[in-house]
């Protein structure tokens, strides 16, 4: 049974929300089922209660001042509270009633932010940008800056003008909640330690799903696991800078594991100058550019067990002239193609897995790539590449291999090619074909091996 506290908290709350208090006594469980908040600091004493107005900020402000000061949570009644700048000392834990209590910003500022403080806490809160304009310091509706540890757990933050949550030089864990109608991104984080996004659904967002940045490369060592991410467009335009469902850049050891990513504009996962990056166990649907891209001046990627279904191109390890190596990419899908891209590409689109060097291909399945079923190497990019046990089907070149002056070396073996019209194993000049059939072995050039795949 609630305590005597707790039905005054809910009555309150109820009476001053506006008509609303005859629906809430109808739904006692609501109450009963809310958690033990005994020794909480709550609206009503501070008269924090649903209204509008520069009073209900101040009061809002100091009721959760004196609970951070006094060690314990405050609780938002169920009601729509209009506030802005409230900033957030250390220490401070908001709870609310899921779907209930909420912070909608009234615009002139930011709506919540912290800086350099040890924990913040948000749970089971709706926290409502409502669209409006944020100030020229505010980078998100929600922003934390130099917080050891933020917690943010079963809220709903939405209508932002700019990103969703904004997160600098902080660690903790944004779990189980819902960022929506963000017009830049939905969650950015920017130079984390220890930070882990688990379990969050992200969607209709302007310009990103999830960004992981630093400032400078370095060690990182983010977990983005078990998101569901969709509908991301790229409004800023661009060619792979916007429209990502999760974007990782110069942060190395992250880890993006058992998301489901569909409908973005440009890629699922995008790893940009991001080493010793782990990429597994993903459905990337429906993307508008490459499914999954590890790019630029990266050492060390594991790419592996992606189901990809509906891109341009499925997965590409590049840019080996900036320094882009040392790849596996294995046991993968990749299916159901597209020659269509969303900018001009010098290379073209409808390419199943492309790798450049240092790179292990083995155990993938490709079907239906229009363009070429693996492309290995560009031009004098390639060096030590291993395609070994792959199945290729339906694409007019099963494997495209360069033979530039300056490519280096490639073993190309024990794969199976299904339905290559042009050819499973073919040598190409840059975009130009130059070879006959290789694929049975005796192939003429000597940085090639060649041999025991099947053509059917």
């Amino acid at each position: 049974m609630p305590s005597r506290r707790d039905m005054l908290f809910f009555l309150a709350a109820a009476a001053v929300a506006g008509g609303s208090a005859p629906r809430a006594l109808r739904a006692p469980l609501a109450v009963a089922g809310q958690p033990d908040l005994r020794g909480a600091i709550d609206a009503v004493e501070y008269r924090a209660i649903p209204e509008s107005g520069n009073r209900k900020t101040r009061s809002l402000q100091q009721m959760i001042e004196q609970a951070a000061r006094e060690n314990v949570p405050v609780f938002l009644p169920p009601g729509t509270y209009r506030v802005a700048n409230l900033n957030l000392p250390d220490n401070t834990r908001i709870t609310g009633v899921p779907g209930a209590s909420r912070i909608v910003y009234t615009g002139e500022g930011h709506l919540l932010a912290a800086a350099n403080v040890r924990r913040i806490e948000l749970s089971n809160l709706v926290i409502d940008g409502g669209n409006r304009r944020l100030g020229d310091t505010a980078g998100g509706l929600v922003q934390f800056t130099g917080v050891d540890e933020v917690l943010i757990d079963n809220c709903d933050i939405g209508g932002s003008r700019k990103h969703g949550l904004q997160l600098e030089r902080c660690g903790g864990r944004i779990e189980r909640s819902r960022i929506s109608g963000a017009a830049q991104a939905g969650l950015y984080a920017v130079d984390s330690a220890n930070l882990s996004i688990t379990g969050n659904t992200i969607t209709d967002c302007g310009n990103g799903g999830i960004l992981v940045h630093r400032w400078n490369k370095a060690e990182d060592g983010t977990m983005v696991s078990g998101n569901r991410i969709s509908n991301i467009r790229a409004n800023d335009g661009g060619t792979g800078q916007n429209g990502n469902g999760i974007n990782i850049f110069r942060a190395d050891g992250v880890m993006v594991v058992n998301n489901h990513i569909s409908d973005c504009a440009f890629t699922a996962i995008r790893a940009n100058s991001a080493s010793d990056i782990q990429i597994s166990n993903n459905q990337c649907r429906r993307s508008g550019e490459t499914a999954i891209y590890v790019e630029f001046a990266f050492e060390g990627a594991v790419v592996s067990a992606n189901m990809i279904d509906g891109a341009a191109n499925g997965i590409s390890i590049a840019n080996f002239d900036e320094g882009g190596r040392l790849a596996t990419v294995t046991g993968n899908v990749v299916r159901n193609l597209t020659l269509k891209g969303p900018y001009k590409h010098e290379v073209g689109f409808g390419i199943g897995i492309a790798a450049e060097a240092d790179t292990l291909i083995s155990g993938n399945v490709i079907e239906g790539a229009p363009r070429w079923g693996m492309q290995i190497g560009w031009g004098p990019y390639l060096r030590n590449v291993v395609v070994s046990g792959n199945v290729v089907r339906q694409a007019p070149v099963g494997c495209a291999v360069s033979v530039a002056d300056g490519a280096g070396t490639a073993v190309i073996t024990d794969n199976v090619f299904q339905e290559t019209a042009e050819g499973a194993v073919l040598g190409f000049q840059w975009e130009k074909k130059v070879s006959a059939e290789m694929a049975g072995g005796g192939a003429p050039y000597k940085q090639l091996t060649v041999e025991r795949n099947r053509v059917s």
